[in-house]
């Protein structure tokens, strides 16, 4: 009996068991298709969640594209992609990167728009989030900022202040920096390399002259990377013996030339030449004769005298000689000028030749001589102090020898830089350039800052000029080497103390406040001059603007520099000198 009661209860509740199954519904209603984001700090991915309301038996499809708000594509990287959810999950990810631009900025948003295109939601509208990108704290500055003090307090260092362009309204005076206004393009900046300059040069150890070279001609964030050279044909006053590449005894001569020869020049100069060229093969030269060998010279002395006119074509070979074998030692030269300092005859060596002579030798030898040897190497004329533009304008308005010219060189040993647009607006299809400017051993770290950045920086680039250069590359503690006679107080831009050690001068840092920032190819902009502030601008070939400025007041001066219609606003003491990027 008791069996039969429970077989009958044991029916009973497996019945009841199976009818309560049945009353539960499977889900096969379709899911509702959103999606979600977290904010994030630039530099990190912001992450969507694409989410179903519950599961689906089949897969599901959302195309999913980015759309810039207030953040934009310097913000983050736009996507553009399909996203699959899997049969029986209910969400997926999709990463968009954010980046980290170092700008003081609000909190920036873009979109991320999804559009579901399978047929098993219920969503019949995009669906759509913010991605929302906060500031990391961290500020870089618009505009890089290089400084030098005329105290000696700061020397070509990179300054740490925040500069960022904008709107807001001030009562400085402006520096308006105009890059639509372009004028010449320019060579480079840099120095002569004399005799002299290679000879201590050479004297450093073999990673102490590497440490040096790479430091003046490289592109290594240490270096300034001089551009241009300029380099003597046969002896300057800056080497330690007179000489030319033909020299002969007393009373004979060499019309052949058959004895010329670089020979002088293969322990020092060439040497250095070839490891400059190895750092930067872009590198220009530019080659000056101080005298023609003393057998072609009227009188038989390194000092002074003139070019005989019958030694005239020998002397046009010889300058196609030099321009040759130069080139078969991997050396360009790509301009000479016929004679350094044409209208002093009282340096050793030196030699005179007046306006007429040089244009005589120009049309009636050395151009005809480059011309039939296939010489591409420019002429460029005078090469001497800027109180006498009369001396180039002379040669430029000589017809036949205007055709050979690239254009006229000077100096500001006398007159006023203004005197190459003088010439420049005589003869705007020639070229100028300034060639060389010496600094004094007795000179102020002060004084000579100020002066040549006012004078051969700005102020020949605002007149023109393709070029700037300083004078001699390096000396030793004594201030030589140098011919009897030669310059003794000419304080070059590197000082070698001894085989282990060297000293940057002014010169150094006059000019690479230019070169290390002014590559080759760039061209100067157009840029206002207001007080104190000594100022020039240039585009280089990659699109940055620099603006080089010296202050040549006594005290500090607050400004603009504007560009765009916004302005970064600076401060510069009196006697800096500030180099500034953006």
């Amino acid at each position: 009996m008791k069996i039969i009661f429970l077989t009958t209860l044991l029916v009973l509740l497996s019945k009841c068991s199976t009818s309560n199954q049945e009353t539960i519904p499977p889900t096969t209603s379709n899911p509702i298709v959103s999606i979600s984001s977290i904010p994030v700090t630039e530099g990190y991915d912001v992450i969507f969640t694409i989410s179903l309301s519950h599961q689906s038996t089949v897969a599901t499809t959302v195309s999913v594209v980015t759309t810039d708000g207030s953040a934009d594509l310097t913000d983050y990287s736009p996507i553009s992609t399909t996203i699959t959810i899997a049969a029986g999950q209910t969400s997926a990810t999709v990463n968009v990167i954010t980046i980290s631009d170092s700008l003081a900025e609000s909190t920036e948003t873009f979109s991320l728009t999804g559009t579901v295109t399978s047929n098993n939601t219920l969503n019949t509208t995009p669906i759509i989030a913010t991605g929302t990108i906060l500031d990391n704290g961290i500020v870089a500055s618009e505009v890089d900022f290089w400084l030098t003090k005329g105290d000696q307090s700061i020397k070509l260092l990179k300054q740490t202040n925040i500069l960022a362009f904008n709107t807001t309204p001030n009562v400085y005076q402006n520096i308006e920096v105009n890059d639509t206004q372009t004028y010449q393009t320019i060579d480079g900046f840099g120095f002569s390399l004399t005799g002299g300059s290679a000879q201590v040069i050479n004297q450093l150890s073999v990673a102490k002259k590497q440490e040096l070279l790479q430091e003046l001609f490289g592109s290594n964030s240490n270096s300034i990377s001089i551009s241009y050279l300029r380099i003597s044909m046969g002896a300057s006053d800056l080497d330690s013996t007179t000489f030319s590449y033909d020299d002969m005894p007393v009373g004979q001569t060499d019309e052949t030339l058959n004895n010329f020869s670089l020979t002088p020049d293969m322990g020092n100069l060439i040497p250095i030449l070839k490891e400059i060229l190895a750092i930067n093969p872009n590198i220009k030269i530019m080659a000056t004769p101080w005298s023609a060998p003393v057998w072609m010279k009227d009188i038989n002395n390194t000092i002074g005298g003139r070019l005989q006119p019958k030694y005239y074509g020998v002397y046009a070979n010889y300058f196609v000689k030099y321009i040759q074998a130069m080139k078969q030692q991997g050396i360009t030269i790509n301009a000479i000028t016929p004679q350094n300092e044409p209208l002093y005859g009282g340096n050793n060596p030196s030699m005179l030749m007046e306006a007429n002579l040089q244009a005589e030798f120009i049309k009636n030898n050395l151009g005809p001589e480059f011309q039939n040897a296939g010489i591409n190497t420019k002429i460029v004329v005078y090469d001497h102090n800027c109180d006498r533009p009369d001396y180039p304008i002379a040669i430029l308005n000589d017809a036949a020898a205007n055709s050979f010219v690239d254009g006229s060189a000077f100096h500001l040993y006398g007159g006023d830089i203004s005197a190459l647009s003088t010439v420049h607006n005589a003869f705007p299809n020639k070229n100028v350039y300034f060639t060389e400017q010496w600094t004094s051993s007795t000179g102020s770290f002060n004084g000579d800052l100020k002066w040549h950045l006012k004078n051969v920086i700005i102020g020949s680039m605002r007149n023109w000029s393709k070029v700037a250069l300083e004078w001699n590359l390096a000396n030793n503690a004594s201030f030589g080497p140098h011919t009897i006679g030669g310059c003794t107080q000419c304080k070059g831009a590197i000082t070698i103390n001894s085989s282990d050690s060297f000293e940057r001068n002014v010169g150094y840092y006059i000019i690479g406040h230019a070169s290390k920032f002014v590559p080759a190819g760039s061209i100067r902009i157009a840029s206002n001059l207001t007080g104190n502030l000594h100022n020039v601008a240039f585009k280089t070939p990659i699109g940055k603007k620099v603006l080089i400025v010296e202050n040549d007041g006594n005290s500090s001066e607050i400004f603009n520099i504007k560009h765009n219609g916004k302005w970064i606003t600076v401060s510069l003491d009196g006697g800096s000198v500030g180099t500034f990027i953006w």
